[in-house]
């Protein structure tokens, strides 16, 4: 099966995605921010690089995407699915033009009739990860990302908020898969028993996956 995770930044996406492959015993494939060279370069001029950033993002999770399809079990640290979302936003807040927004969305409407054809064609369950604003705050942070640090950057924390609010109607529309949704604040990943409820709630959520949808290749 093919497993999905998707949140806002800091809420904990990636090392929800390292547990579930540890449990299950199986590849993890992570977003690209360490390597990504046109992720700064956004956050020090976002209207210069906007298009460029969802471009660079769209190229990679589509690559992502196709791998994860055409083998057997596998985790993504957020997908192409949720890849529009941010495009959306950058269109509103004035750094993506509506031509710029128009040859992305078109694009994008390529790549996912181009995963149609493939064998299996969508994942099996996207699992949604949530904390309330203030704990995406601190967790942005704790992990201490110059470019992402928006103590003196009121635009930046307003962004992440839009950010915020936008996921929740995201969730509600996505209808890709099967999808839950698990909160990260109540259960912080950093204690080992929090760890040992989610992945039980993730367990449930496939079994009855399976019985809804028989499958014939399982975790």
């Amino acid at each position: 099966m093919v497993i999905i995770t998707a949140g806002m930044i800091g809420v904990g996406k990636t090392t929800l995605t390292g547990k579930i492959a540890e449990y299950y015993g199986t590849q993890a494939f992570y977003e690209p921010v360490g390597d990504n060279p046109v992720l700064p370069l956004y956050y020090s001029d976002p209207k210069s690089y906007g298009f460029l950033l969802q471009i660079y993002f769209l190229n990679k999770r589509f690559q992502m995407i196709k791998k994860a399809l055409a083998d057997d079990n596998n985790v993504l640290d957020r997908s192409i699915y949720e890849d529009a979302l941010f495009t959306r936003e950058n269109n509103k807040e004035g750094n993506i033009t509506d031509t710029e927004f128009e040859v992305y969305m078109n694009l994008l409407d390529n790549m996912m009739n181009e995963l149609q054809e493939l064998p299996k064609k969508a994942p099996d369950l996207m699992v949604y990860a949530e904390t309330d604003f203030d704990t995406i705050l601190y967790r942005i942070r704790k992990r201490g990302r110059d470019y992402e640090q928006f103590d003196n950057n009121p635009e930046l924390e307003s962004y992440y908020y839009k950010m915020w609010s936008a996921y929740k109607e995201w969730y509600e529309e996505y209808d890709v898969s099967p999808k839950m949704k698990i909160d990260l604040q109540k259960y912080d990943l950093s204690n080992e028993d929090n760890t040992k409820i989610i992945l039980s709630q993730i367990d449930r959520k496939l079994k009855e996956i399976r019985v809804e949808e028989p499958v014939h290749r399982a975790i």
